[in-house]
């Protein structure tokens, strides 16, 4: 039953892929603005449950699955990480897209809700785009690197800084793009600022102990609509 734990004897396997489910179902939740009472009134089922499913090694059933995917506005294949490893965008083209030139404010507050994106600069050994985890603050995007890697190597020059989001299921997404100076974060009161405001460790791991800050010379963004979508008129 959708509003109580099953048992789980598929062994320590199962009991991980319940866990990201759930921490797949909590991210997308959050990511629509959703509280666990509204999802599980979607879905049909206990909010007490939901919470079980977010927090706890559950293994929901397929049909309550698809309840969830449906109330979550996604894919059982999204929310079992079935496309993990396939490159977004793989999906067709939405029927009569419209793309939108979004504000500064807009790109701030997009900038602001996410947590992974791209940073472009050019090296010694030719041009390169890196993944980094980073934080917005006082109007700069900031991010941790190694004193010698490539982005630690690239401070003071240029640099292009890119976040998006794409929505497989309705083929509709944004993208904001930041480009100004990277500098070395020196001033160790403003290191320790940012280590008490990042949300997460680098994912990477390491030694990435060099903040790397970009103020912005120039930020803009886009968005694709596709009218009749979740969310669109």
């Amino acid at each position: 039953m959708p509003g109580q734990p099953q048992a789980d004897s598929g062994g320590a396997g199962r009991d991980r892929a319940g866990s990201d489910i759930g921490r797949r179902a909590a991210a997308r939740r959050r990511e629509l603005g959703l509280s666990r009472e509204e999802v599980a009134l979607r879905a049909g089922s206990a909010p007490g449950y939901l919470q079980y499913l977010e927090e706890s090694p559950a293994a929901p059933g397929m049909g309550f699955l698809l309840r969830l995917a449906d109330a979550l506005e996604t894919t059982v294949t999204a929310l079992t990480g079935g496309d993990a490893d396939l490159p977004a965008g793989a999906g067709r083209a939405g029927y009569h897209p419209e793309l939108v030139e979004l504000d500064a404010e807009e790109c701030w507050d997009l900038l602001g809700a996410h947590g992974v994106g791209r940073v472009a600069v050019a090296t010694t050994e030719g041009p390169a785009i890196l993944p980094v985890n980073y934080l917005v603050t006082e109007g700069e995007v900031a991010f941790r690197t190694g004193h010698e890697s490539l982005l630690g190597r690239s401070a003071g020059r240029e640099a292009a800084f890119e976040v998006d989001h794409i929505d497989e299921a309705f083929s509709q997404g944004w993208s904001v793009l930041v480009v100004g100076a990277a500098r070395r974060v020196t001033d160790e009161e403003e290191r320790r600022k940012l280590d008490r405001e990042a949300y997460s460790a680098p994912w990477a791991g390491g030694g990435r102990e060099l903040w790397i800050a970009v103020a912005p010379t120039r930020i803009t963004g886009r968005r694709i609509l596709v009218r009749g979508a979740p969310g669109q008129s």
